[in-house]
């Protein structure tokens, strides 16, 4: 066939000019064909000698997939024979699996030979911004599914946004006011999209919550609406799901007393009945180190060897989900899929998520921590005893665990080594507990190496009994049958315990030499009554990260949330009439490595329709002190005693920090019960119980600390009063947050006005929007924090918010402001 059939002629000169300049050598390219299927670009991606190239980006070695954003490759024969070897055949097969083409070429580009036809890409259809608005304008689909639905022009300004990040393959942030609707702005274009296009969607969300709504609500809703059907899917982590397999051995161990016991033929009857197998469908909480037991881990999945394969929860909802064009995931699911598709899985084929191209992020202003927290390791005692559990455990005379499954009778070497780790594991957590101090926390610096160095000795002898227990297990496991699933599970235990000692290695290798690694290195201590400490690594940038593995990588990624600008809500409105790329988000866009794209975001703002002016009274006492002054402590208890009193309850009450939590309920909770106005503290339950409890008593109080900042929603009577007792800035010590202030200023730039400002300023919109959750709520926000006064700053943080009535006396007449605001 002649070339020019399939080439254009810019890029045939371009392949035979390569060719040339290779010496008439092999070349190997990708090409990209155009709507009448002629190759209009090419990318070069190997050269070799006269009989063969590399077909890089081709072989699916150490998890790489082909890179099938391409639609054909391409390669010369020099001898001008140009039939295909054995070599291009098994190329060609692979390539083919993903709808790429192959053609080879004599060294002129004017013979070409087609070894696969390329399956030509469907053309995209785009959306109509118009028709998805309609759904939302009176009398449309879902405005007729609402009760007391209202029209609210910021979400037909959000869909039509939204509808052009699509259509644009664009990084779009967006940043919707409470009320404006968002889950509805991003739900109509991407179910759009997906029937149009065939796409599957990825949308991630940070909390459970948020997920429960749009899989058992928003989603049906809309799809209701339009009339049409796709198929969508809830995909939690591998650990919330039952392993048959685990269940069954678990019960084939003898129990160490009553309760587990109890517990197993507990979740066994509900495995029984179970269609989801799913932690959250349970009638009860089953012990955490139970439930680790029986629970789906990746790294002790038998696959096909497994015998329950043709039950498996897990796999039944990866079939799902492979089938779904709309995914619903947390974010956690979603940096481990990036993650491991940015490590060298690939983008084509499934990872932890089947392949997708387009994602929407809801609750966006989280993206920056949750990414840290997954990329962050660590290893604790707990962590570290559980692991050994899950291989020996003995009680009394009673022995159990994989190993006494695997081996019998078990070599006396084996519990000797499990028991110096364990003991190993004792001597380095109390070295770390003795630096955290009464603070709670450490940070391992080059400076405070000498102040360390207690720890290295225990952390030394940990690593030294971890590595002393690895080849034991390993000739138990060469020694086994290869298809127990003990063996596969011992392997994981394996794998988890070099992680430990990895990290040991890591401090330790840090704390000596002091090199600058690009990681912190920290010790936090856990639970006041009965403590254990958390060695932690965790990497100081993740923007670059963030931007290679999400930004540049798909053609459309959708950032939503209440809260992404760090400024006043007047530039921030002008950035979306203006189309600002950057504007009030620099902060969250530099941070999550957005700025770094190379597709600079779509940046625009929607402001809440909720009516604020009339309906919120925004309270800053004149005569609140600084907060490092001596009598600030007394005003806060004093103003929330009094604040509180007036509005009778019905109010959430914030903190950043639980010593000055736990103060002020002592001093206050005592008198407020006189009033019957019911105290719940923070650390007393569970959240989500104390949630429960507040949302079911209109008269309660509920003190709360950093979780309860944000996604607290209690509409109505629930809560009319909001006290924010501190402006949100983030401690100092904080190690993270530390590490990330030093390395702006080793850049020459203002860590507290690049960081430590816009940080506390989105924690604070954040605050303030517990309290207006529907049109017609109402209430007020108190800031007993006299910096919004005395400080140049204070005026950023009151410009962040919409416009309100205001109290600005002091606390009594602020109480009086209340009282007549309320009542």
């Amino acid at each position: 066939m002649r070339a020019d059939k399939r080439f254009t002629p810019e890029t045939q000169l371009l392949l035979r000019t390569e060719i040339a300049g290779a010496g008439g050598n092999e070349v190997f390219a990708l090409g990209r064909c155009n709507g009448e299927g002629l190759v209009e670009e090419l990318r070069i991606t190997a050269r070799g000698n006269g009989d063969s190239v590399l077909a890089l980006h081709m072989e699916p070695e150490d998890g790489y997939s082909p890179d099938t954003s391409w639609d054909v490759f391409i390669h010369n024969h020099p001898s001008g024979f140009l039939v295909p070897s054995d070599n291009d055949m098994l190329i060609t097969s692979r390539a083919a699996r993903g709808g790429m083409g192959a053609y080879i070429v004599d060294n002129e580009v004017s013979a070409l030979y087609v070894a696969a036809e390329p399956v030509r890409r469907r053309k995209r259809k785009n959306l109509d911004a118009g028709e998805l608005c309609a759904a939302l304008e009176e009398g449309g689909g879902v405005a007729r599914r609402l009760a007391g639905y209202e029209r609210r022009d910021a979400q037909l300004d959000l869909v039509r946004f939204l509808t052009r990040a699509f259509n644009e393959d664009a990084v779009a942030a967006a940043e919707a006011g409470t009320g404006v609707g968002k889950s509805f702005a991003y739900l109509l274009p991407a179910v759009e999209f997906a029937l149009a296009n065939d796409e599957r969607i990825v949308i991630s969300t940070a909390t459970i919550t948020l997920q429960q709504q749009l899989y058992e609500k928003d989603i049906p809703l809309v799809l209701s609406a339009l009339g049409k059907e796709v198929k969508y899917t809830l995909i939690k982590g591998r650990g919330n799901y039952l392993c048959l397999r685990r269940l069954t051995e678990a019960l084939m161990e003898p129990p160490l007393d009553d309760g587990e016991y109890e517990e197993l033929r507990a979740v066994t009857a509900w495995s029984e009945q179970t269609k989801t197998g799913s932690r959250s469908d349970l009638s009860f909480l089953p012990a955490p180190g139970l439930w680790a037991r029986v629970c789906c881990e990746g790294d002790t999945c038998l696959g096909m060897r497994c015998a329950e394969r043709e039950r498996c929860f897990f796999l039944a909802l990866r079939r799902e989900a492979a089938d779904s064009r709309l995914l619903v995931v947390n974010h956690h699911l979603l940096f481990a899929d990036l993650a491991a598709r940015h490590g060298g899985a690939g983008y084509e084929a499934a990872v932890v998520l089947p392949p997708y191209t387009r994602l929407i992020i809801d609750e966006a202003h989280t993206v920056e921590d949750a990414a840290t927290s997954f990329f962050s390791r660590e290893w604790s005692r707990t962590g570290i005893n559980h692991t050994l559990g899950r291989l020996y455990r003995k009680r009394r005379a009673r022995e159990s665990g994989l190993l006494v499954r695997l081996v019998s009778p078990l070599s006396p070497r084996i519990p000797a080594a499990v028991a110096a780790v364990r003991e190993a594991a004792e001597k380095a957590d109390a070295a770390a507990l003795a630096l955290c101090g009464e603070e709670g926390l450490f940070r391992l610096t080059p400076e405070r190496r000498g102040a360390a160095a207690l720890l290295f000795p225990p952390l030394e002898e940990l690593r030294r009994a971890l590595s002393a227990l690895a080849p034991e297990l390993i000739l138990v496991t060469e020694a086994a049958d290869q298809e127990d699933p003990a063996v596969w599970e011992i392997r994981a235990v394996i794998r988890r315990l070099d992680s430990a000692g990895a990290i040991c290695g890591a401090f330790l290798d840090y704390g000596i030499r002091g090199e600058e690694t690009g990681d912190v290195y920290w010790i936090e201590k856990q639970d006041a009554r009965d403590p254990w400490a958390v060695l932690s690594v965790t990497p100081v940038d993740i923007a670059p990260s963030l931007r290679d593995a999400l930004f540049d990588v798909h053609k459309t990624v959708i950032c939503v949330s209440a809260t992404l600008g760090a400024g006043s809500s007047g530039p921030a409105e002008r950035a979306r009439q203006a189309g600002d790329r950057t504007g009030a988000f620099r902060f969250w866009a530099e941070r999550t490595g957005a700025a770094l794209a190379d597709r600079k975001p779509l940046c625009a703002a929607f402001p809440s329709p909720f009516p604020y002016r009339s309906r919120t009274l925004l309270i800053v006492p004149a005569d609140a002190p600084l907060p490092d002054t001596a009598g600030y402590q007394a005003f806060v208890s004093r103003g929330v005693s009094e604040l509180v009193r007036t509005a009778g309850g019905s109010a959430l009450v914030l903190f950043t920090s639980y010593r000055s939590l736990r103060t002020t309920f002592d001093e206050t909770a005592p008198l407020l019960e006189q009033e019957g106005i019911r105290c719940l503290k923070q650390g007393d339950d569970d959240r989500n119980r104390l949630l429960q409890v507040f949302l079911a008593d209109r008269t309660s109080v509920l003190f709360g600390t950093d979780s309860f900042w944000e996604g607290v929603d209690a509409p109505g009577e629930t809560l009319r009063l909001v006290v924010l007792c501190r402006l949100p800035f983030r401690a100092l010590r904080d190690p993270v947050f530390e590490a990330r202030r030093e390395l702006l200023e080793k850049r020459g730039r203002n860590a507290f006005a690049e960081l430590s400002l816009p940080d506390a300023v989105m924690k604070f919109k954040q605050g303030f929007g517990r309290l207006m959750r529907g049109s017609r709520d109402y209430g007020a926000v108190a800031v007993l924090d006299g910096r919004l006064f005395h400080k140049q700053y204070g005026a950023v943080f009151l410009g962040s918010l919409p416009e309100t009535k205001t109290s600005f006396r002091n606390l009594n007449g602020a109480a009086e402001d209340l009282e007549r605001f309320l009542y």
